[in-house]
């Protein structure tokens, strides 16, 4: 059979990659504890589970979904926002629902990008970013996020040439999986430079409320952008609210934008069951004691694992949002990130992603999906300080 050349691209995976290695484990007897994917264990809103649970005993919500069905959850949308962010925002034009923020990034690609056309990621960054754009055809240029620049980009580093070829520029702060924050001036000059260059800029923000100490909320795309005039921004319930196999999200921003993603949508798919639109209704409608309740729990893991971290001799700087922790590989390690996760997991049954599969730039480091309760999560780096002490050895 003869298959198409876009999916050459596609061929490698951090997700596939480390799940094929915890097959591997298990079918060797061992016992896996999964650091590697941002899952949430916790349980979803309680006020979502209820209103699907009552939609669920109710016929007409059994049938097909077109966008006019919508309009209840864009609604609830763009009130959320708006108190939120204190940005006014239309339902009608610039609201869209999404099976998740992934699919907003990986379907605009297809809206925006010709074959051949540039697009500016993060790397390192989320794999469906990349995903998208291949798809599309288009060609990626990877903008490093190193440690000294606080892992945010330097636009200035861009090349002309690139830029004259380029369409759409993606961020994400918080940021997967570096954990690194932005400012609201940082916003700004990324509006500024693609409104410049002609771009689109796409913020996907996932990690909005997940933010620790009492830090203040980070800041939308759209505070930037107060005119709408070339930004769309990307939310999910994964996080927030627990709610990743619910597969709800939603994207706000420039009307342009939203019409164009919602033609691609029209020919991919209908909407998600309308029950689940709405469970993310009531989530938003709701106290917010589920999202602090979320992340004083990925606050209190955080402490612990830096701690466990620590006592191996294994300094990270804790991360100040996200539900992860970003850690430097020591030596013999340094350059072998995704020799590490493979052997450690074939080894211990401990499963983290390796830095390198989110792009060049992550080489030399791991993530650690806190998605444990503590006592795993100090489990799971005993475990690595045994892996670390042989295998230091060996090498």
């Amino acid at each position: 059979m003869h298959f198409a050349q876009r999916l050459q691209a596609l061929q490698s995976n951090v997700f596939a990659d480390m799940d094929r290695a915890k097959s591997q484990a298990v079918l060797r007897g061992k016992t896996i504890i999964d650091l590697s994917l941002g899952s949430s264990d916790l349980p979803s809103a309680p006020e979502a589970i209820a209103a699907i649970e009552t939609a669920l005993h109710d016929p007409t919500t059994h049938g097909y979904l077109l966008h006019r069905g919508t309009l209840e959850f864009r609604e609830a949308v763009a009130q959320w926002y708006t108190q939120r962010f204190k940005i006014a925002i239309d339902p009608q034009t610039e609201v869209l629902p999404l099976i998740g923020s992934q699919e907003g990034t990986a379907h605009l690609p297809l809206a925006l990008l010709d074959p051949g056309d540039f697009a500016l990621l993060l790397d390192p960054g989320y794999p469906s970013h990349a995903g998208g754009v291949y798809l599309a055809g288009g060609q990626i240029y990877p903008m490093p996020l190193l440690a000294e620049n606080d892992f945010l980009p330097i636009f200035t580093d861009i090349p002309r040439n690139i830029l004259t070829q380029a369409r759409l520029m993606v961020l994400s702060y918080p940021h997967n999986p570096t954990t690194a924050t932005a400012s609201l001036s940082f916003f700004q000059e990324a509006v500024a430079f693609c409104q410049e260059n002609g771009l689109v800029l796409v913020h996907d923000f996932p990690y909005v409320d997940l933010v620790f100490e009492g830090n203040t909320s980070p800041p939308s795309i759209l505070q930037a952008d107060q005119a709408k005039s070339i930004s769309l921004e990307l939310f999910t319930f994964s996080k927030s609210y627990n709610m990743g196999g619910f597969r709800i999200g939603f994207a706000i921003g420039n009307a342009e934008l939203i019409k164009a993603l919602k033609q691609v949508k029209a020919v991919v798919d209908f909407n998600q069951y309308r029950g689940i639109l709405n469970g993310a209704i009531a989530a938003l409608n709701s106290a917010d004691d589920t999202v602090k309740k979320t992340v004083a729990t990925f606050q209190k893991r955080r402490d612990a694992f830096i701690n466990a971290l620590d006592n191996i001799g294994w300094p990270v700087t804790p991360p100040q949002a996200t539900m992860y922790v970003w850690a430097k590989l020591p030596d013999p390690w340094a350059t072998k990130s995704i020799e590490f996760c493979t052997e450690l997991v074939a080894a211990t049954g401990v499963a983290v992603s390796p830095g390198a599969g989110f792009g060049k730039q992550g080489e030399g480091y791991v993530r650690f999906a806190l998605v444990h309760e503590p006592d795993i999560l100090e489990l799971a780096v005993n475990k690595i300080a045994l892996f670390l002490k042989d295998t230091t050895a060996k090498y």
